[in-house]
């Protein structure tokens, strides 16, 4: 599967991107406005920059740019999201869209739901976990750990028959809404782990 690496204006995982990187985990990345400058002090080149630039204060040079006007109606990172999608890409891993400003946080994890309903395979990687987004019938599969928190939330109106197996606390087919804090705070213990849901989306936390 063709994954790209998106790298946004906020906090920055350079640890874990460039362990994934060395790996040969990315097909290829693109910098996201302000993203450029992290993947600068991080000593990599991306493939592409993208965005109106207002957060990074100039247009960078000797990369392909592709420059948006800073009045619009969607945001950076939905066309970097759009253009990952349209260039043939399975997968995105996202770094840099969950800390700082509230709003673009929220702004994001909209997005990266919407996109994993249009068929894109979606993790948000930040400073202490990833978020990877489930939309049914899937499942997804958790490598066994001793220790670590996993968290499940509903980012549509209903996520029906979830399922949390070899997790400290299991779940059998319920029903999650966006409007509960049930499904915060579940442990690894150990043992592979499975999440499933019939309908709607999730958000799954897990540890780095």
């Amino acid at each position: 599967m063709t994954t790209y690496a998106l790298i946004g204006a906020s906090d920055f995982n350079a640890a874990y991107f460039a362990e994934r990187a060395a790996r040969g985990a990315f097909d290829a990345v693109i910098a996201v406005d302000g993203g450029f400058a992290s993947l600068e002090a991080a000593g990599c080149v991306p493939d592409l920059a993208l965005g109106d630039f207002d957060s990074l204060g100039f247009v960078p040079e000797g990369v392909p740019v592709k420059l948006f006007p800073a009045e619009k109606d969607a945001s950076d990172m939905e066309l970097a999201l759009e253009e990952a999608l349209t260039r043939g890409a399975g997968a995105v891993e996202v770094y840099g869209a969950l800390g700082g400003r509230l709003d673009h946080t929220l702004a994001n994890l909209s997005l990266l739901a919407s996109f994993a309903e249009r068929g894109l395979d979606v993790v948000a990687v930040g400073e202490r976990e990833r978020i990877a987004l489930l939309v049914g019938p899937g499942e997804l599969l958790i490598e066994a750990a001793d220790e670590g928190i996993v968290s499940v939330f509903s980012l549509s109106d209903v996520a029906t028959g979830v399922c949390e197996e070899g997790l400290k606390y299991g779940l059998d087919h319920v029903a999650l809404t966006n409007r509960t804090s049930w499904g915060l705070s579940n442990e690894l213990a150990g043992a592979a782990a499975r999440i499933s849901v019939e309908s709607g989306t999730l958000a799954v936390f897990l540890p780095l």
